[in-house]
């Protein structure tokens, strides 16, 4: 399967992006001539993984039959200082909340979305670290 999204330019920095009909806009920074009107492109990698492994660790836990109350996902980046800044370092933790929750099918989820399952994870590992953590709170 191939992706393609389209990507308008608006006015100054500001894009429109239109990915399976969902419309978004990117903007840059106010210091480099955007208005702040959406996300940055860099980030929402950031916010690809975590959708990317969200999915994957929610369907794996529904076919283990664990039952969450909640659940989230932060991702940190850290970039190089030179040009182009990439992302050599991401960590990722994962938030999981209920009742009794088995640490070992928490874990097992999260390593094969991680090593099998989530493509943004594998793309980006190409460019350099990612971390996991697992808390239950």
């Amino acid at each position: 399967m191939n992706h393609q999204i389209d990507c308008q330019w608006m006015e100054n920095m500001a894009f429109d992006v239109t990915i399976d009909g969902h419309h978004m806009t990117i903007d840059a920074n106010p210091e480099l001539g955007g208005e702040n009107r959406g996300p940055r492109p860099k980030p929402l990698l950031l916010a690809s993984l975590a959708g990317c492994t969200g999915i994957d660790v929610v369907s794996i836990l529904n076919k283990m039959r664990v039952p969450l109350e909640g659940f989230r996902i932060t991702v940190s980046g850290s970039q190089t200082e030179e040009h182009p800044k990439i992302y050599d370092k991401i960590k990722v933790v994962y938030y999981f909340k209920g009742n009794n929750l088995p640490m070992d099918k928490l874990e097992k989820a999260v390593h094969l979305s991680e090593e099998k399952y989530c493509g943004v994870s594998a793309m980006l590992k190409k460019a350099g670290l990612i971390e996991y953590e697992i808390i239950i709170e």
